[in-house]
């Protein structure tokens, strides 16, 4: 006979009550002092994301400033001639500040390698950037011909045959060491630091968001800016954006940024969101500025969506290729890897035999 006093059966409501007074004994975590809940992050010891933020733009700011002194002051001060390079200069000292302030924050503040960021250093990084300036290629290419096709360019010829030639190669060849830079600086600073830490501190909608705006904003100085432009530059940054939220890498960001300045200047010989440039090909703008940009460039017309779309497309599907290869690589890695412990198994299985 069984004398085991039999167990009653809890119900749910009843076990559900349980479980809330086994958490309401748990003992509540201590809460933070003010000022590391102000100052530091909740994950781990270093500074919350906005104060990383404002460290690394002052630091930026600093280094810009010091580096334009120097080089105003001691090198175009005494050599007057060099004036003339004054915008290549520029470029140069805003090179050494984004990225020298960049690293010193990546590393110092953020405590986490300068290539994390996106910038690992592999075979891959040479396809990304050949990917991204061909892609821009065919954008800019198919932006010429729509507008040659309506009737909003008149083509005058190639540079080379309109008396041109003479300063063509050593003009293009400048522009494209400046557009180097700027794809590089300016992707390292929008899409790398300060949209990865938005990313770290908010979210990745308020990063995007924020960072596209301040983005489109530093080209508030070129020529015939404007509203529309902005826009233009807004939906042209997010169009990066998904260039490197759909690799996590920045080198296909830059390859995009590089081509697209280079394609659309040096080649086809439209504005550079305002700025003008020596090109191959040398035509007049005719047609409507709200479809071309007029002055300013695609970037200022509607004609930039239908360029912006077809980019997309493309990077999304070099992207789609990319992630395929990688995760083959992957197996394949894997599978090298336990063809040893395959090789020890079958050895010691003929020992004991």
């Amino acid at each position: 006979m069984n004398n085991e006093t039999p167990q009653e059966e809890i119900t749910p409501e009843e076990e559900l009550v349980q479980v809330e007074e086994f958490a309401e004994e748990e003992p509540a975590q201590p809460k933070r002092p003010l000022f590391e809940e102000i100052f530091l992050s909740p994950q781990e010891p270093r500074l919350r994301a906005g104060w990383r933020l404002v460290i690394q733009a002052l630091l930026f700011i600093t280094l810009l400033k010091g580096f334009q002194y120097i080089v105003g002051y001691y090198l175009i001060g005494n050599i007057p001639s060099l004036e003339a390079y004054a915008s290549v200069f520029s470029e140069i000292i805003m090179l050494f500040a984004v990225t020298g302030s960049v690293y010193v924050a990546r590393t110092l503040l953020d405590q986490r390698s300068f290539a994390s960021l996106g910038l690992k250093s592999d075979n891959r990084a040479w396809i990304d950037l050949a990917v991204g300036i061909g892609i821009t290629a065919l954008m800019m290419g198919i932006i010429f011909l729509i507008e040659w096709a309506f009737g909003w360019l008149k083509f005058e010829g190639f540079a080379w045959n309109l008396g041109a030639a003479k300063f063509l190669a050593p003009s293009i060849l400048l522009s494209l060491g400046i557009f180097l830079i700027v794809g590089w600086q300016e992707e390292l600073l929008y899409r790398g630091y300060w949209l990865q830490n938005l990313e770290d501190g908010l979210n990745i909608y308020w990063a995007v968001g924020i960072s596209s705006l301040l983005f489109a904003a530093a080209h508030l100085g070129n020529p015939n800016f404007s509203i529309v432009s902005l826009i233009g530059l807004i939906v042209s940054s997010l169009f990066l954006t998904y260039a490197y939220t759909s690799t996590r890498r920045l080198w296909l960001p830059i390859g995009l940024h590089i081509g697209w300045n280079f394609f659309e200047g040096c080649v086809f010989g439209f504005p550079v969101s305002g700025m003008r440039t020596s090109s191959l090909l040398i035509h007049t703008a005719t047609g409507p500025v709200f479809w071309t940009g007029g002055n300013f460039g695609p970037e200022a017309g509607l004609i930039l969506l239908f360029a912006l779309a077809i980019g997309t497309f493309f990077v999304w599907a070099y992207a789609q290729t990319s992630a395929e290869t990688t995760i083959a690589l992957d197996d394949e890695v894997e599978e090298t890897a336990a063809e040893p412990e395959e090789l020890d198994e079958l050895v010691e299985s003929e020992n004991i035999g």
